[in-house]
């Protein structure tokens, strides 16, 4: 959504490093990157006039002419001043003290009003909440059954007690939207959800009749929350459409669906900035779960390319299966091989954190290598999991059993080439060496600590710089001689040998036995 802003942005703020202070002059032209970013982005008029407004005042102050690093601080300020158009902080949904909680939900048609009502009730269900689906648009065609199908996907009970219209606009809506939305809310106290969540309808513009339906269904179930479902992509109408809902029916906060569209994203930045209601919730792609709780921070360190971290932890820690892990913690203490039955399960649990891009995207710096992201296969992984699948139990165990005929067959089950094989297996081994390495206390690659077995890193060192020993000779005649002058060099270092020795024995015949020397060691002593 916010690629092309992120790109201005970080070119912008690129111009920036290595100097070590700020004029006024720099500043202004950084501002006008920064204006020029925000517009080619949608974002609005008024709220990119104040954004730079600010910036350019506090890049001006003490608070950067004082800075050991000026150009950081200025994309601190700017990271700032994103989180505060965003919202300045994470709003939660207020639950009711006594009483189903009501939230009510509102939009143009077309915005994904219904998708999310299921999206909303899984998460909630998550949560731990028992909620309850009211549907209340009568006029869309097969919004009811829509909405059915969505509840039922989501494990959630749907109050429907009247059709809607089936095929066009025209038809008469069985039922009052009010009185369903009245009833539904009963119907929740009644059968104990903690939490109603009611689908109205829109339309494909802002008009009265739409507005005078929502006020209606309000004031009949009094709600907790009103939340207004936008579309992210429709750009500068944002803040029109936005102004006129706040007007009609006063809403609490706001959800952005469609954010894993390729629009430029000025409608999450002017929203929550114009009409001073909170950005609550964000849907991110077509699946149920494609549904996040909105962080303004963790917003703004995507859009400057800082990652998000810390809801790539989240994801993790939600899909990630603990008795696997503590089962793979346990045999890499154990120093136990690193097999593919393990590397099965290990890619199964990444395929239930989601979409590989979507993960990669949120680390910090994604933006230099978006486009070798944009361009991975996430079918790799079907691929991948398929070669592994086609081969036996035992083959999974000990993989250096499969020898060609075998790999060919493997190929053949997996409906690829024999070289993708070859290179899984190469890459496996590479992995499995590793681990192994590892799990002896060592990291490849990694320099040597002193004191540290397995470190490996000081041995390799000294192992580079040491003179290499000489290959022996064929030549049997040539071997004696190589034989004798080696013998000939000990009988010398023994003559230079000191006759006091450094634990205080002097003189006398010298064991190097009692001393429990490694193995040849003694030669060293001229023994």
């Amino acid at each position: 959504m916010f690629n092309s802003l992120s790109d201005r942005l970080t070119a912008t703020f690129k111009n920036l490093r290595g100097k070590g202070r700020l004029t006024e002059a720099d500043v202004d032209a950084t501002v006008r990157e920064i204006r020029r970013a925000l517009l080619d982005a949608d974002v609005a008029v008024p709220v990119v006039r104040e954004f730079t407004g600010r910036v350019r005042e506090r890049a001006l102050g003490a608070e950067v002419s004082g800075a050991l690093n000026p150009s950081q601080q200025i994309v601190k300020i700017v990271n700032e001043e994103l989180v505060e158009i965003l919202g300045g902080e994470t709003r939660r949904i207020r639950l009711a003290k006594n009483g189903p909680t009501v939230i009510m939900l509102a939009g143009l048609q077309g915005a994904g009003k219904t998708t999310l009502a299921g999206k909303l009730s899984k998460w909630l269900k998550a949560q731990g909440h028992s909620p309850m689906l009211v549907a209340c648009d009568l006029q869309r065609p097969n919004a009811v059954t829509q909405l059915q199908v969505v509840g039922q996907r989501a494990n959630v009970p749907v109050f429907a007690p009247h059709p809607g219209a089936t095929s066009t606009e025209l038809d008469q809506p069985a039922g009052d939207p009010v009185a369903v939305a009245r009833a539904g809310v009963e119907e929740a106290r009644q059968k104990l959800h903690d939490v109603v969540i009611v689908d109205t309808a829109g339309r494909l513009g802002v008009d009265a009749g739409m507005m005078e339906q929502a006020r209606q269904i309000r004031r009949a179930i009094v709600p907790n929350e009103v939340l207004f479902v936008i579309d992210s992509m429709i750009g500068q109408d944002a803040v029109n459409t936005a102004l006129a809902f706040d007007e009609g029916v006063n809403f609490t906060g706001i959800v952005l669906s469609k954010l894993d569209g390729d629009a430029r994203g000025g409608a999450a930045l002017s929203v929550a900035s114009v009409t001073g209601k909170p950005v609550m919730f964000a849907s991110t792609g077509e699946g149920l779960d494609d549904f996040e709780l909105f962080h303004p921070d963790r917003m703004a360190s995507r859009i400057l390319d800082m990652g998000d971290i810390l809801t790539l932890i989240e994801q993790a820690e939600k899909a990630w299966d603990k008795d696997e892990a503590a089962r793979m913690a346990k045999k890499f203490a154990d120093q136990e091989d690193f097999t593919l039955e393990d590397f099965l399960a290990q890619m199964q649990q990444i395929r239930n954190m989601g979409s590989m891009k979507k993960m990669l995207m949120m680390m910090p710096g994604a933006q230099n290598i978006r486009q070798q992201l944009e361009q991975f296969d996430e079918r790799e992984i079907d691929r991948v999991e398929a070669i592994v699948r086609s081969m036996t139990p035992h083959e999974r165990l000990a993989p250096k059993i499969i020898n060609g005929s075998r790999r060919a067959r493997i190929a053949r089950g997996s409906g690829v080439h024999v070289s993708e094989v070859n290179g899984l297996l190469e890459r496996f081994a590479q992995a499995q060496k590793m681990m192994k390495k590892m799990a002896q206390g060592g990291m490849p690659g990694m320099p040597g600590m002193p004191g540290l077995p397995g470190a490996g890193g000081g041995a390799r060192k000294n192992a580079k710089n040491a003179p290499k020993k000489k290959a022996k000779s064929g030549n049997p005649a040539k071997a004696a001689q190589e034989r004798k002058d080696a013998e000939a060099r000990r009988a010398n270092a023994a003559k230079a040998l000191p006759t006091g020795a450094a634990f205080g024995q002097q003189g006398g015949d010298f064991d190097p036995s009692s001393l429990n020397l490694p193995k040849g060691f003694d030669k060293f002593l001229g023994k």
